[in-house]
């Protein structure tokens, strides 16, 4: 018995039903098309899920290949966790940005790609802007069928204020992409087409800035729900989302365990370090103060902010060179550019590695690093800056690009497996790109700076407190205070990262504690792997395990797990 004549059938299905997806994905049947966003659509989406799984669930896993029986699973838990969202969590009925994000990937997908000439990229294009308004105007009876009592099913919860609030914010940014995307059509020789785009083009503005102001007239008056997902659901998705047996208990309990060894490591290091960073001012008898005196003396090296991008191309050609001398993991050959992040996505701040789809092999992968906003003060850009100080900014580099989310998926676009390149574990991404980082300094990365160190230790208790506000604000009640304090005074962070923080967590839920639960279970496969090495009385060598690791694709942990050791 084989899976694959199912699966290619159910995958076709799956993101016919899904375009925008399938974009991503690099799958370019229905690129000019949006999904549908009705109760029939929804209904019919998920018919779809019910019946794959009840068909992939009619399969005997002892008839088929041990590689079968792995994509099996994963195609069930990744089928299974997208019927929880759409009939269970249904952010689409409360959370504004779930629509920035579909437009904006839309649209974006299309116009940075290069899967396909720009003509036929471009007339893809204007067909989805063509059918953007009617999009947002199935946004809009999403967002009110709450507040007029006509759901049928799904969580029934009141339109998130806070999501509100960031959804008219950023929805400028589809409208961006949508004179990009005319700027382009200029350059076309085929005059239809080119008239084509920008008709669309000026469509699509025009429906944003209308939905925008009805965001802001007509839903956010009446916007009183919750960011908080509150504990039941959180802990659903938890398990639906990480695919993980470690309950939000057990994560926060191990997370505050690491918390306390961190900050222990970076006290015992920053008191070694004062003399050589703060001179003949005395040594504090408080610990937190003496880390924190160190850390903000690093931080005053900071390159400008028109800077941010050179530094990064700089250092990662030096983190290349550093891998290949110690012969840690071949490279990729794959491109790079390290870009300024798209306005969409500008939401969660900070720094992303925008990947081509995996079956868009080939295409270039953007590091993408998130500008000063024009409205932030002097202190505000400062205080950013402060964040991403010059050891920040390298070490930011290995966990984006080389070793770490570039590379991985670079690898993991060579997979075989259409379901294991497909469906993509965040806890294995953000995992290994934290952990990847640690392996890094253990083999001498930046030996010759303790103070590289320090800002590692820091970096490393940021996913902690990632997954500590996480759990906190949504199987809890932590309040900003709480978790700015909790960054700032706890986890060093400055100000201005700590507010970003605040905000993403409230705006994402259980994404922030793939970072610290991908690290550990990461760690715990290196350690298997040396324990086998010791016990077969043979040296435990980096490469070749790390190799293995990135292998099969970018799965869930338990995958991986039994994929290497069985």
């Amino acid at each position: 018995m084989e899976l694959r004549p199912l699966a290619d059938e159910l995958l076709a299905e799956y993101f016919r039903l899904s375009p925008v997806h399938a974009t991503e994905i690099g799958i370019h049947d229905h690129d000019g098309l949006w999904p549908d966003l009705t109760d029939a659509g929804r209904e019919q989406h998920g018919g779809f899920l019910r019946s794959a799984l009840e068909r992939l669930d009619s399969l005997d896993p002892t008839g088929l290949s041990r590689d079968d029986r792995i994509d099996r699973t994963i195609m069930r838990s990744f089928f299974d966790a997208d019927l929880f969202a759409t009939e269970i969590l249904d952010e689409s009925a409360w959370n504004p940005m779930a629509y920035v994000y579909l437009a904006g990937n839309g649209l974006f997908a299309l116009l940075a790609r290069e899967f396909a000439p720009r003509p036929e990229r471009l007339a893809s294009a204007a067909s989805r802007m063509r059918s953007l308004p009617n999009l947002l105007d199935q946004a809009r009876d999403r967002l009110t069928a709450t507040r007029h009592g006509e759901h049928g099913t799904g969580s029934a919860r009141d339109v998130s204020r806070f999501h509100t609030e960031k959804a008219i914010e950023l929805m400028a940014g589809v409208a961006d992409l949508a004179r990009t995307a005319a700027s382009e059509a200029q350059e076309l020789e085929d005059e239809e087409l080119q008239h084509s785009v920008q008709e669309a083009a000026r469509s699509a503005v025009e429906a944003v800035d209308a939905y925008t102001e009805w965001l802001r007239e007509d839903l956010l008056p009446h916007a009183t729900g919750d960011f908080r997902l509150g504990r039941n659901l959180h802990d659903h998705k938890f398990r639906h989302f990480l695919k993980t047996e470690i309950t939000p208990d057990q994560l926060k309990e191990r997370a505050e365990a690491s918390f306390d060894q961190l900050r222990g490591e970076m006290v015992t290091l920053a008191r070694r370090l004062w003399p050589q960073w703060m001179g003949s001012e005395p040594m504090p008898d408080d610990d937190s103060a003496v880390v924190r005196g160190v850390l903000d003396a690093i931080a005053l090296q900071h390159p400008a902010a028109e800077e941010l991008l050179d530094y990064c191309r700089e250092e990662n050609a030096r983190i290349e060179a550093f891998v290949r001398e110690r012969d840690l993991i071949g490279l990729a050959d794959e491109p790079m550019q390290i870009i300024w992040t798209p306005p969409f996505l500008r939401a969660f701040g900070g720094a992303m590695l925008i990947p081509p789809g995996p079956l868009d092999r080939g295409l270039d992968s953007f590091f993408a690093i998130t500008p000063m906003r024009d409205e932030w003060t002097e202190e505000q850009r400062e205080s950013r800056l402060r964040e991403d100080n010059d050891r920040q900014l390298r070490l930011l580099t290995i966990h984006e690009a080389v070793p770490g989310h570039f590379l991985q998926l670079a690898y993991s676009n060579r997979c075989t497996s259409t379901v294991r390149a497909v469906f993509q574990s965040g806890v294995f991404a953000e995992g290994w790109a934290v952990y990847v980082t640690q392996v890094m300094m253990d083999v001498g990365y930046g030996a010759d700076d303790p103070a590289l160190m320090l800002v590692h230790l820091k970096f490393y208790l940021r996913s902690v407190t990632n997954t500590m506000v996480d759990i906190g604000i949504h199987a809890g009640e932590m309040t900003e205070q709480e978790a700015m304090r909790l960054m700032v005074e706890g986890g060093f962070q400055e100000q201005s990262e700590a507010a970003n923080k605040w905000d993403r967590a409230r705006l994402s839920s259980t994404q922030l504690c793939e970072y610290y639960l991908g690290a550990v279970e990461m760690t715990d496969l290196e350690h298997e792997a040396r324990r086998r090495a010791e016990a077969a009385g043979e040296p435990f060598v980096y490469r070749p395990f790390l190799e293995s690791v990135l292998a099969h694709g970018t799965p869930p942990m338990p995958v991986i797990r039994d994929i290497l050791f069985g």
